[in-house]
């Protein structure tokens, strides 16, 4: 029972109380750079989740053979190759949004919450721990980027995975997009704006 409820926590804190980005605060550049629009920020997301949970399985089951000295080396292969994977995966199977992410989904690789997990949670956890680490450290991430995106594209542009949802009688009647929030710096505000609301309702994060 007591693996059971480490196992439950190991994967449901990185969703809020320990999350990646808005606690940990890692991960931020590519919150900022590929937010501007929702799909991105959803591939973003699932690619994130995929290479994190597949990293760590893969490290912790070699953890016990990795020399020490090569340890960040071994770490970065590993991701390298997920990375490859899924960036030529993106190009078969969605070619205009892997346009749209341009380098950053090369730029997973150098992600601070991948080789975090890796080298905090992989190197010592068994594998299924660490899958389960990889997933919710993921989906963490995720739902900050999905939250971002939907907000920053709808006040932004007016619709959401590209669909006018604004209705054009708002326009008519003198509505109008705000511009900032395509802006990387309005990424950088609603996240802030994630972070007061995340503090206020965990009262743990709130500082002495």
């Amino acid at each position: 029972m007591a693996e059971k409820t480490s196992n439950k926590s190991v994967f449901l804190n990185p969703l809020s109380k320990d999350n990646p980005v808005v606690v940990q605060i890692l991960g931020i550049c590519s919150v900022l750079a590929v937010t501007a629009k929702l799909e991105p920020a959803i591939v973003m997301g699932i690619s994130v989740i995929a290479v994190l949970a597949f990293s760590n399985v893969i490290i912790s089951c070699l953890r016990k053979t990795i020399p020490t000295n090569i340890r960040i080396i071994v770490q970065l292969v590993v991701v390298a190759g997920l990375v490859v994977i899924v960036s030529q995966l993106l190009k078969a199977y969605a070619y205009d949004v892997s346009k749209q992410l341009s380098v950053f989904i090369g730029l997973i690789i150098t992600n601070c919450i991948l080789m975090g997990r890796l080298e905090a949670f992989a190197m010592g956890n068994r594998p299924f721990a660490s899958f389960l680490d990889g997933i919710g450290n993921g989906v963490g991430y995720a739902i900050i980027l999905i939250i971002v995106g939907f907000f920053r594209e709808l006040l932004g542009s007016g619709t959401l995975l590209g669909y006018q949802v604004v209705p054009q009688a708002w326009y008519d009647a003198g509505y109008c997009n705000n511009g900032l929030m395509i802006l990387p710096p309005m990424a950088l505000i609603v996240v802030a704006c994630i972070i007061w609301v995340q503090r206020s309702v965990n009262k743990d994060l709130q500082e002495k």
